[in-house]
């Protein structure tokens, strides 16, 4: 077996393919663009202005068996003031010596650039995908979760790598009506003066800036956190505009000030899960049928200012953006993610009547 450092377009490219073969016969898995992914790992990705990678590939013989990225974020050093970096897009065949060999790579890496701790998977942070899948493993992802074979907790733990924190994911099957608790709290909202309005698309742009100010100051002391850019949050916005609808896409407000923001996504994997990676005519096509067929929703983007939780604007997000779910005749919506520590907003979760169904996992382990 051999690890090498990717250091041309063609092995970036080989990079790129392997979950494309890893996961060739799994019918849950949601193959990404191969187009998003070349962009994703180019400096078009406005991560790269503050974070850097190194890719490597794992061979035996003249098979790749895996990839592994070792990510060194700025804006997470600076910001926790702790020389932590990151390892992620990990993917592997069920291989001790694989995974070791891969992860040695990273922890050499890392301890070069002064890193003391190695966590992850992180693609490439708390912003985006991050997590092995460790519970949940008869449903498939949903837009922007992780995926992963069963065996990947072995091999970390097989490693030595530790538990740093887990990740929940709940489901909520639609029902005809929302618990008349959940009705109350967003009354009392109401009464206090705070209104809904959906995001207006034609100035999409500009409301993503809106998302960014509340997330940013609603999310400051979760754990992981990094505040998202300006350029990330454009970069964001491109990505979710195409597949984003007013009606799921709410904001709060106490006259006129952006105090919270709710964004629910359709299922886009659904469609992806019969493009195959590939975008060409017959794919489009393709999309265009499927993507009126997606019964499931993510809420992806969930915030409430500081100083306006326990006041009911969540529940009044929630009740809003139930008229724009059953207006899409939607099924299912899934809470994801959620730190396992986060109690409070578990229990609006379960309030509303979601259900824990998926575990994701960090993992840790000093240098």
């Amino acid at each position: 077996m051999e690890v090498f450092e990717v250091a041309s377009e063609k092995d970036l490219d080989e990079f790129i393919d392997f979950p494309y073969s890893l996961y060739a016969k799994d019918p849950l898995y949601a193959p990404p663009l191969r187009r998003e992914m070349k962009e994703q790992f180019s400096m078009k990705n406005p991560f790269f202005a503050h974070a850097e990678a190194r890719y490597f590939i794992a061979r035996k013989g003249k098979k790749t068996v895996g990839r592994i990225a070792a990510i060194i974020n700025m804006r997470h050093i600076e910001f926790h003031r702790e020389e932590t970096g990151f390892f992620g897009f990990y993917e592997s065949i069920d291989d001790h010596e694989v995974c070791s060999g891969l992860l040695n790579a990273v922890r050499g890496t890392l301890k070069d650039k002064g890193m003391t701790l190695m966590r992850g998977p992180m693609n490439f942070s708390t912003n985006e995908e991050c997590g092995f899948l460790i519970e949940g493993f008869d449903q498939p992802p949903m837009l922007m979760t992780p995926y992963n074979p069963p065996y990947y907790g072995n091999l970390m733990e097989g490693y030595g790598m530790q538990k740093a924190k887990d990740l929940y994911a709940f489901i909520h099957e639609v029902r005809e009506a929302l618990p008349e608790k959940v009705l109350r709290v967003a009354a009392i909202a109401e009464k206090r003066g705070i209104t809904v309005r959906p995001a207006d698309k034609k100035k999409f742009d500009e409301e993503m800036r809106v998302f960014q100010k509340v997330y940013n100051s609603a999310w400051e002391r979760n754990w992981g956190f990094i505040p998202l850019t300006d350029k990330e949050i454009l970069y964001l916005g491109e990505r979710l505009k195409q597949i984003a609808a007013p009606e799921l896409t709410l904001i709060a407000e106490d006259n006129g000030e952006p105090v919270g923001f709710l964004g629910l996504l359709p299922d886009f994997n659904y469609v992806l899960r019969h493009m195959k990676g590939k975008l060409n005519p017959l794919t489009i096509l393709k999309a265009l049928y499927y993507s009126k067929k997606i019964t499931d929703l993510r809420l992806l983007l969930l915030g409430i200012k500081p100083e306006y939780r326990n006041k009911g604007v969540d529940a009044l997000l929630y009740r809003e953006g139930f008229s724009g779910i059953k207006k899409g005749n939607y099924k299912r919506l899934e809470f994801s993610w959620i730190l396992e520590d986060n109690i409070p907003v578990q229990r609006i979760v379960e309030m509303v009547g979601g259900r824990l169904y998926k575990r994701y996992r960090i993992y840790e382990k000093q240098l």
